[in-house]
Protein backbone atom coordinates (compact mmCIF):
# COMPACT_ATOMS: atom_id res chain seq x y z
CA UNK A 1 0.00 0.00 0.00
CA UNK A 2 1.62 3.28 -1.11
CA UNK A 3 1.66 5.82 1.71
CA UNK A 4 -0.34 9.05 1.30
CA UNK A 5 1.93 12.03 3.01
CA UNK A 6 -0.50 14.95 4.84
CA UNK A 7 -0.63 18.09 2.68
CA UNK A 8 1.33 21.00 3.13
CA UNK A 9 0.36 24.44 2.97
CA UNK A 10 0.71 26.38 -0.37
CA UNK A 11 1.87 29.11 1.20
CA UNK A 12 5.43 29.32 2.53
CA UNK A 13 5.98 28.48 6.19
CA UNK A 14 8.10 31.29 6.26
CA UNK A 15 7.76 34.68 4.04
CA UNK A 16 10.89 36.08 2.30
CA UNK A 17 12.76 38.40 4.20
CA UNK A 18 12.64 41.98 4.38
CA UNK A 19 16.07 43.14 3.20
CA UNK A 20 17.31 46.28 5.49
CA UNK A 21 20.43 48.43 5.34
CA UNK A 22 21.81 50.66 7.76
CA UNK A 23 25.11 52.59 8.34
CA UNK A 24 27.82 51.98 11.11
CA UNK A 25 31.12 53.98 11.66
CA UNK A 26 31.12 54.87 8.38
CA UNK A 27 30.22 51.22 6.82
CA UNK A 28 27.57 50.05 4.75
CA UNK A 29 25.64 46.84 7.01
CA UNK A 30 23.20 44.47 5.63
CA UNK A 31 19.99 42.79 7.52
CA UNK A 32 17.25 40.10 6.97
CA UNK A 33 14.03 40.61 8.62
CA UNK A 34 11.52 37.59 8.44
CA UNK A 35 7.91 38.59 10.11
CA UNK A 36 6.85 34.48 11.36
CA UNK A 37 3.34 35.75 12.53
CA UNK A 38 1.18 34.74 16.21
CA UNK A 39 0.92 31.19 17.14
CA UNK A 40 4.57 30.13 16.15
CA UNK A 41 7.21 29.08 18.23
CA UNK A 42 11.36 28.67 17.81
CA UNK A 43 14.13 27.00 18.48
CA UNK A 44 17.45 28.90 18.50
CA UNK A 45 20.88 29.23 19.33
CA UNK A 46 20.85 32.69 18.80
CA UNK A 47 22.37 35.68 21.07
CA UNK A 48 18.77 37.12 21.10
CA UNK A 49 15.68 35.19 21.77
CA UNK A 50 17.76 32.00 22.03
CA UNK A 51 15.98 28.55 23.51
CA UNK A 52 12.82 27.91 23.01
CA UNK A 53 9.73 29.75 23.40
CA UNK A 54 6.81 31.62 21.13
CA UNK A 55 8.51 34.08 19.04
CA UNK A 56 7.23 36.27 16.23
CA UNK A 57 10.19 37.81 13.81
CA UNK A 58 13.86 36.72 13.06
CA UNK A 59 16.44 39.29 12.63
CA UNK A 60 20.05 38.03 10.88
CA UNK A 61 21.74 41.04 10.92
CA UNK A 62 25.42 41.62 9.68
CA UNK A 63 28.03 43.67 11.68
CA UNK A 64 31.54 44.46 10.67
CA UNK A 65 34.48 42.20 10.94
CA UNK A 66 36.45 42.60 14.24
CA UNK A 67 32.85 43.40 16.15
CA UNK A 68 33.67 44.06 19.42
CA UNK A 69 30.48 45.37 20.94
CA UNK A 70 29.84 43.71 24.67
CA UNK A 71 26.23 44.10 24.23
CA UNK A 72 25.53 42.02 21.10
CA UNK A 73 21.51 41.32 22.65
CA UNK A 74 20.94 45.11 23.16
CA UNK A 75 22.51 45.90 20.08
CA UNK A 76 20.38 43.75 18.23
CA UNK A 77 17.40 44.37 19.75
CA UNK A 78 17.57 47.96 18.85
CA UNK A 79 18.10 46.69 15.34
CA UNK A 80 14.79 45.40 15.31
CA UNK A 81 13.05 48.58 17.26
CA UNK A 82 14.23 50.73 14.22
CA UNK A 83 12.97 47.93 11.83
CA UNK A 84 9.42 48.47 13.22
CA UNK A 85 8.84 45.19 14.67
CA UNK A 86 7.56 44.56 18.36
CA UNK A 87 7.46 41.75 21.15
CA UNK A 88 9.54 38.80 21.37
CA UNK A 89 11.80 37.92 18.20
CA UNK A 90 15.02 35.74 17.12
CA UNK A 91 18.22 38.25 16.89
CA UNK A 92 21.44 36.64 14.90
CA UNK A 93 24.74 37.81 13.77
CA UNK A 94 26.77 37.49 11.11
CA UNK A 95 30.08 39.12 9.59
CA UNK A 96 28.89 37.66 6.06
CA UNK A 97 27.14 39.96 3.75
CA UNK A 98 23.31 38.77 4.32
CA UNK A 99 22.29 41.11 1.19
CA UNK A 100 22.81 37.39 -0.70
CA UNK A 101 21.77 34.50 1.31
CA UNK A 102 20.47 30.83 -0.53
CA UNK A 103 16.60 29.74 -0.22
CA UNK A 104 15.52 26.14 -0.66
CA UNK A 105 12.11 24.72 -0.42
CA UNK A 106 10.69 21.16 -0.13
CA UNK A 107 7.49 20.16 0.35
CA UNK A 108 6.65 22.92 2.46
CA UNK A 109 10.17 23.57 4.63
CA UNK A 110 11.47 26.44 4.05
CA UNK A 111 15.40 26.55 4.55
CA UNK A 112 17.60 30.56 4.63
CA UNK A 113 21.20 30.54 5.35
CA UNK A 114 24.06 33.08 4.53
CA UNK A 115 27.47 31.69 4.63
CA UNK A 116 30.81 32.96 5.42
CA UNK A 117 33.28 30.42 5.47
CA UNK A 118 36.55 32.06 6.34
CA UNK A 119 37.02 30.90 9.21
CA UNK A 120 36.26 27.11 9.40
CA UNK A 121 37.22 23.97 11.05
CA UNK A 122 36.07 20.28 12.82
CA UNK A 123 33.73 21.10 16.05
CA UNK A 124 36.19 18.68 18.13
CA UNK A 125 39.22 20.51 18.10
CA UNK A 126 41.91 20.32 21.09
CA UNK A 127 42.87 23.37 23.20
CA UNK A 128 39.64 25.29 25.74
CA UNK A 129 37.56 26.98 24.49
CA UNK A 130 37.03 30.72 25.18
CA UNK A 131 34.81 31.90 28.09
CA UNK A 132 33.47 34.89 26.78
CA UNK A 133 31.26 36.18 23.97
CA UNK A 134 32.26 34.14 20.48
CA UNK A 135 32.38 36.46 17.48
CA UNK A 136 29.62 36.62 14.92
CA UNK A 137 28.69 33.35 13.16
CA UNK A 138 29.48 33.14 9.56
CA UNK A 139 26.70 30.85 8.74
CA UNK A 140 23.81 30.93 9.60
CA UNK A 141 20.75 28.74 9.08
CA UNK A 142 16.84 29.88 9.30
CA UNK A 143 14.68 27.14 8.37
CA UNK A 144 10.48 26.51 9.30
CA UNK A 145 8.00 23.74 8.77
CA UNK A 146 4.33 24.57 8.63
CA UNK A 147 3.93 22.36 11.52
CA UNK A 148 3.95 21.58 15.03
CA UNK A 149 6.65 20.26 16.70
CA UNK A 150 6.99 19.12 20.19
CA UNK A 151 10.03 20.29 23.00
CA UNK A 152 11.63 17.24 22.20
CA UNK A 153 11.09 17.56 18.04
CA UNK A 154 12.05 20.91 18.09
CA UNK A 155 15.44 19.87 19.75
CA UNK A 156 15.95 17.12 17.03
CA UNK A 157 15.02 19.52 14.06
CA UNK A 158 18.50 21.71 15.24
CA UNK A 159 20.11 18.54 15.32
CA UNK A 160 18.85 17.34 11.85
CA UNK A 161 19.60 20.98 10.22
CA UNK A 162 22.88 20.79 11.27
CA UNK A 163 23.67 17.60 10.25
CA UNK A 164 22.48 18.76 6.69
CA UNK A 165 24.58 21.42 7.06
CA UNK A 166 27.90 19.47 7.58
CA UNK A 167 26.81 16.98 4.53
CA UNK A 168 26.44 19.86 2.59
CA UNK A 169 29.94 21.39 3.49
CA UNK A 170 31.95 18.64 3.25
CA UNK A 171 30.24 17.52 -0.05
CA UNK A 172 31.15 20.60 -2.17
CA UNK A 173 34.54 20.13 -0.63
CA UNK A 174 35.17 21.91 2.51
CA UNK A 175 36.77 19.90 5.15
CA UNK A 176 35.44 21.18 7.99
CA UNK A 177 32.05 21.01 10.19
CA UNK A 178 31.21 24.47 10.02
CA UNK A 179 32.92 27.65 11.74
CA UNK A 180 33.36 28.48 15.29
CA UNK A 181 30.06 30.70 15.91
CA UNK A 182 27.48 29.15 13.51
CA UNK A 183 24.01 29.76 14.81
CA UNK A 184 20.52 28.09 13.53
CA UNK A 185 16.80 28.85 14.15
CA UNK A 186 14.06 26.72 13.69
CA UNK A 187 10.24 27.81 13.20
CA UNK A 188 7.19 26.02 13.82
CA UNK A 189 3.61 26.20 14.45
CA UNK A 190 2.78 26.09 18.29
CA UNK A 191 1.00 22.82 19.37
CA UNK A 192 -3.05 23.90 19.84
CA UNK A 193 -5.89 21.79 20.65
CA UNK A 194 -6.80 21.49 16.43
CA UNK A 195 -3.07 21.07 16.18
CA UNK A 196 -1.19 18.21 17.09
CA UNK A 197 2.45 18.33 17.34
CA UNK A 198 4.97 15.84 15.65
CA UNK A 199 7.07 14.08 18.34
CA UNK A 200 9.83 13.78 15.69
CA UNK A 201 12.07 15.61 13.41
CA UNK A 202 14.62 13.50 13.03
CA UNK A 203 16.83 13.14 9.17
CA UNK A 204 13.91 9.95 8.77
CA UNK A 205 11.02 11.85 10.09
CA UNK A 206 8.21 13.53 7.90
CA UNK A 207 9.35 16.69 8.78
CA UNK A 208 13.01 16.27 9.35
CA UNK A 209 12.96 14.65 5.77
CA UNK A 210 11.94 17.70 4.07
CA UNK A 211 13.54 20.16 6.81
CA UNK A 212 17.08 17.71 5.89
CA UNK A 213 16.92 18.36 2.33
CA UNK A 214 16.24 22.21 2.05
CA UNK A 215 18.96 22.74 4.60
CA UNK A 216 21.34 20.89 2.39
CA UNK A 217 20.43 22.48 -0.70
CA UNK A 218 20.23 26.04 0.63
CA UNK A 219 23.69 25.43 2.25
CA UNK A 220 25.62 24.38 -0.70
CA UNK A 221 23.85 26.96 -2.52
CA UNK A 222 25.36 29.53 -0.01
CA UNK A 223 28.64 28.12 -0.14
CA UNK A 224 28.84 28.20 -3.87
CA UNK A 225 27.73 31.56 -3.76
CA UNK A 226 30.52 32.39 -1.08
CA UNK A 227 33.51 30.52 -3.42
CA UNK A 228 32.21 33.18 -6.26
CA UNK A 229 32.80 36.31 -3.94
CA UNK A 230 36.04 34.92 -2.84
CA UNK A 231 37.38 32.99 -5.18
CA UNK A 232 40.82 32.93 -3.38
CA UNK A 233 39.06 31.00 -0.50
CA UNK A 234 40.54 27.32 -0.08
CA UNK A 235 38.78 24.24 0.31
CA UNK A 236 40.15 20.27 1.03
CA UNK A 237 43.54 19.76 -0.75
Amino acid sequence: MTAVLPPYPATPALPAPRRLTRTENGERLHALLWTAGSGRRMISSAVLGGGIGERAWVLNAQVAHGYRRTDPERHLASLAADAGVRGPGVGLMTAADVSSYAHARDAGAEAFVTAGIDVRGWAAWPGEGAAGAPDPGTVNVVVAVPAALSDAALVNAVATATEAKVQALVESGYDCSGTPTDAVCVVADAPAPHREAHAFAGPRSLWGARLARAVHRAVRDAVTAADRDRPAVRRRT
